[in-house]
């Protein structure tokens, strides 16, 4: 459980009225208002229903209630339907959220640790990722985010990161150059493709299917269980297998949803997100395979990136830069290479 260590100094914190745990912690409450009623918390997300992190989700409201004997459930609202990323945030700072599955990406131009996932080719798959997950160097890059007013909890991967193109496939930074690329905004990745050549641009999910349609973007650096679930190999069919970076959300919470808790059932929150955690990157590793297959049946051709080494001289660069910037994506890389 790479949490449990955060339920440390919060046995004297006492149960409080149904009345002020719910203004803290956005949910809503049905029943006649006794210690008993049911406490209902918000997930917010950008993905769709289909994708593995809303399904993480699920699983947690599922083990949560489970947990709680239904004293405690969730409301999902996908696909960005609370607002981008940066909304989400806020709302988790004001505890008018109080959960969100947020991208590493977005969270990475907040806290430059986060960068360390995106250092490139540290991990040729995703079950490299995951052995990582429990790490000492990745339980303090989550720890840096309590000073955003966010409990951080663990990492759920969607896949590791690849390209799709719309003309040409990848084996080297010279098949990129002049390429407008999709990417997410991300420091380490917009530097990475930067350096590699291409005219990396960040935009939302929901402006990309239209973006690679009309031609105003070339390619994708996406995740197959994105490309799949967003449907976006409709417009660009050359698909290269790179696994230059890991891709995982974080499970947060708002700090001030999980304070108004009891001692108790912080145990059982901490509890449900560990069970989902480990039940979604199982399945993110099953995925690899079967979303694969799923886009070979819908006629995506595939190329594997042959030698990761065309790209040496790029990715020395970006892992020199952010060695140098932070001790905990040092930190990272020595085990991670261990």
């Amino acid at each position: 459980m790479i949490y449990s260590k955060k339920l440390k100094g919060f046995a004297a914190i006492t149960a409080l009225t149904s009345a002020v745990f719910l203004a803290a912690c956005g949910g809503d409450e049905s029943g006649s208002g006794d210690e008993e009623s049911t406490k209902t918390f918000k997930i917010a997300h950008v993905t769709q229903e289909t994708h593995i992190w809303h399904q993480t989700a699920e699983k947690f409201g599922e083990e949560l209630e489970k947990l709680s004997d239904g004293k405690m459930k969730v409301e999902i609202y996908p696909a960005s339907q609370l607002g981008q990323e940066k909304d989400m945030v806020q709302q988790l700072e004001t505890g008018s959220l109080d959960f969100g599955f947020l991208t590493n990406a977005y969270m990475s131009t907040r806290e430059v640790s986060l960068n360390a996932w995106f250092m490139p080719f540290v991990f040729p798959t995703i079950s490299d990722a995951n052995e990582m997950r429990d790490a000492e160097s990745t339980k303090k890059i989550l720890d840096t985010l309590d000073s955003q007013g966010l409990v951080a909890f663990d990492f759920v991967f969607a896949g590791n990161r690849h390209v799709l193109l719309n003309d040409g496939f990848v084996q080297s930074p010279a098949d990129l150059k002049g390429k407008k690329l999709r990417i997410v905004g991300s420091p380490a990745m917009q530097e990475f493709w930067e350096k590699a050549g291409a005219g990396p641009t960040a935009m939302p999910l929901s402006e990309v299917y239209t973006s690679l349609q009309t031609g105003v973007i070339d390619g994708i650096d996406i995740d197959l269980d994105a490309l799949v679930t967003e449907k976006y190999y409709e417009n660009a069919e050359n698909l290269t297998l790179t696994n230059q970076m890991a891709f995982p959300a974080i499970l947060t919470m708002s700090q001030s949803s999980f304070d108004a808790l009891s001692t108790e059932e912080q145990e059982i929150v901490t509890e449900a997100i560990d069970i989902a955690a480990d039940w979604g990157n199982e399945e993110a590793i099953k995925r690899e395979e079967t979303n694969l297959q799923t886009l070979k049946d819908a006629g995506v051709k595939v190329e594997e990136l042959k030698d990761s080494s065309t790209f040496d001289e790029v990715s020395n660069s970006v892992i020199d830069k952010y060695s140098t910037e932070s001790e905990l994506i040092k930190e990272f890389l020595v085990e991670a290479q261990k």
